[in-house]
């Protein structure tokens, strides 16, 4: 009988204790350094199994999980755009991978997959937004041909960071 052993599929409540810790070990390595350290610590205990539960049987947005041999190694979560552009654009809120599995293609197998998410949903067109600071987020969303359309100021303690907009049109064209 053969396994799968990479699986992206729909997020469920039991998948809540491995989404955090998968959350806590992102957070900590991408955000150290650029998010002060009280703040940072303060919104990753925010996010608890509890809170996790909630956000997945939210039915505004949705979530998917990457799965390795089973265990959860990744998310994201997207839905319809916080501030939409124009009608129809999708946004992923949020796309994270445990550190060990970064640079190894399960990003972009994951973000493909929410965006055919997206415009199964109507979606035609893409938002995410990213920390300017996160060089390896621009980075990666700039690789899968995202166009820098905004930024905007957020306030994390005293310190005041900025966020880019990545944006892409058609949203069908980018899982290719």
């Amino acid at each position: 009988m053969a396994t799968q052993l990479v699986e992206i599929r729909e997020a469920t409540r039991s998948d809540a204790a491995a989404i955090t810790r998968v959350h806590d070990e992102v957070w900590r390595a991408t955000y150290q350094g650029i998010i002060p350290h009280l703040y940072l610590e303060k919104m990753i205990v925010r996010r608890s199994p509890a809170w996790w539960m909630r956000s997945i049987t939210r039915s505004r947005s949705r979530m998917l999980v990457l799965t390795f041999n089973g265990i959860v190694q990744g998310y994201a979560s997207f839905g319809a755009a916080r501030v939409p552009r124009r009608g129809n654009t999708g946004e992923i809120f949020e796309l994270y991978l445990a550190p060990t599995f970064q640079g190894l293609g399960f990003g972009k197998q994951l973000f493909a997959a929410a965006c055919q998410a997206l415009a199964r949903q109507g979606s035609r067109s893409l938002l995410v937004w990213a920390l300017a600071d996160n060089e390896g987020a621009c980075s990666f969303y700039s690789r899968l041909g995202g166009r820098r359309c905004a930024t905007a100021a957020e306030t994390y303690g005293d310190a005041m960071l900025r966020r880019v907009a990545f944006f892409w049109e058609p949203v069908g064209r980018i899982a290719r």
